[in-house]
């Protein structure tokens, strides 16, 4: 297939004059090198994407970057033998809209030792409604099950709810057997989130004390706010119960206490899916494409937008306003 002399891509820039994003026409030349080149189908809306989009946060490590940290495609052209043209993949985080040219683009270039053959079980729509939300939901899940969490330790909690881990992760870890507490400030959300999987959906007054140990109430969970309700988490989990950190949409600040940890063994867990070593990478999206696909992704999918819409999401996004995951087509 012919890749177009140039196309459409949303572009990020930091410099004298200033932090701009949007859409410019790019060639293959102007993106980062890579063994793959392929035509997008499917990206996403992350709250990284959305401080990388707005500047808001310092995600960039070099600019102009293409945004969003991550892609679904067909391969158009490859050097590597083990990916050949017409082949659908992904990729998710290592680098893009980082360090690298992101997937905000009509044709993306991409290293091969990051990207990852569809797995069967998935369409390329469903791998991006998944995306790096579902990922991190996952790797969360599959780092807990390293640490001997079971269901019998009790419900897991999700802080962040109704965001997109949030979501997913509701979703996740019902299909994997465990029974679920969302926990979320939007009450108008209750039926969205029982319709998930939650069998119980908090307020966040659940987790608002600050006393450093509670009775234990969770199992374990997953925390996306940080600061006092990670704390508050922790201090009422079970004991040998695992607590996975994995965003910090309130605060990266932790005022805790080793209490929960020396007396009744819980771990805190750190969720990092962008550096994800490959072959947890590929297990994950095994587990992602079969016993833990979400029942009903397509509830979970709220909004389909264009490259141009994007500023919008971010602005909605950043302010609390987001429900779910917002896909990006092409």
């Amino acid at each position: 297939m012919a890749i177009p002399p140039d196309f459409e891509a949303f572009r990020i820039h930091d410099d004298d004059a200033g932090h701009r994003a949007g859409i410019e026409r790019v060639s293959l030349d102007d993106l980062s090198p890579g063994e793959l080149v392929i035509e997008a189908a499917w990206s996403s809306v992350n709250f990284k994407d959305a401080l990388a989009g707005t500047g808001k946060g310092k995600i960039l490590r070099r600019f102009p970057l293409v945004g969003g940290i991550e892609v679904a495609g067909y391969v158009v052209a490859s050097s590597d033998p083990k990916f050949k043209e017409g082949d659908a993949v992904l990729v998710t985080g290592c680098g893009l809209s980082e360090t690298r040219d992101g997937g905000y683009s009509e044709y993306a270039r991409l290293e091969a030792q990051w990207t990852i053959p569809l797995p069967a079980g998935l369409d390329l729509r469903e791998s991006m409604i998944l995306g790096t939300a579902g990922f991190t939901a996952a790797l969360a899940l599959f780092r807990m099950g390293e640490n001997r969490q079971k269901p019998e330790l009790g419900p897991l909690a999700v802080t962040g709810a109704t965001g997109g881990v949030g979501s997913l992760a509701v979703a996740i870890f019902s299909r994997a057997g465990f029974e679920v507490h969302a926990i979320s400030g939007k009450a108008e959300q209750h039926d969205y989130l029982e319709q998930l999987g939650a069998t119980e959906v908090l307020g966040r007054d659940a987790l608002a004390t600050a006393r450093p140990m509670e009775s234990a109430r969770f199992g374990g969970g997953l925390d996306n706010v940080g600061g006092p309700m990670l704390a508050s988490l922790l201090a009422q989990t079970a004991p040998y119960g695992n607590v996975a950190s994995a965003g910090l949409a309130a605060s990266p600040a932790l005022d805790a206490t080793v209490m929960p940890f020396i007396i009744r063994g819980v771990s805190l867990l750190g969720v990092a899916s962008a550096g994800t070593a490959r072959d947890i990478r590929e297990e994950v999206w095994r587990r992602l494409a079969s016993d833990w696909k979400p029942a009903r992704l397509d509830r979970i999918c709220t909004r389909e937008v264009t490259l141009d819409q994007l500023s919008d999401v971010f602005d909605t996004m950043l302010a609390g306003g987001s429900l779910g995951r917002t896909l990006v087509t092409f």
